[in-house]
């Protein structure tokens, strides 16, 4: 499994909640962490499958835009492989705290019957 990650950068704490929320609903990540850069700037980083990363970008960018009245995205970008000396400087690293999260990822999805 390629282990990606993915960021959302919102304009606002309620754009960036909702584009977290959207995010690990809509796929099987992990969310690792926020970073506020000023100005109202909220960045939120998730971690897992480049395809679920993928998905789970895509998810809380449409989210933002759809529910939150007057959220903006700013950027998105997702980094494929990212190199391992970029954990240990940057705040893209699992930890502690959100390893419960990550563990229940690498179980396989339940296969969910829907109706078209």
């Amino acid at each position: 499994m390629s282990i990606a990650v993915g960021m959302v950068e919102t304009e606002g704490f309620p754009a960036v909640v909702e584009a977290a929320d959207a995010m690990v609903k809509a796929a099987r990540v992990t969310l690792v962490g926020y970073e506020k850069i000023g100005t109202g700037r909220v960045t939120v980083i998730v971690r897992g499958d480049v395809s679920e990363v993928q998905a789970s970008v895509s998810a809380g960018q449409d989210s933002v835009k759809s529910r939150v009245n007057g959220g903006i995205v700013l950027s998105t970008h997702i980094i494929a492989r990212p190199h391992e000396n970029l954990e240990y400087v940057l705040p893209i690293r699992y930890t502690e705290a959100v390893e419960q999260f990550r563990e229940g990822l690498e179980a396989p999805r339940p296969v969910t019957g829907r109706s078209s």
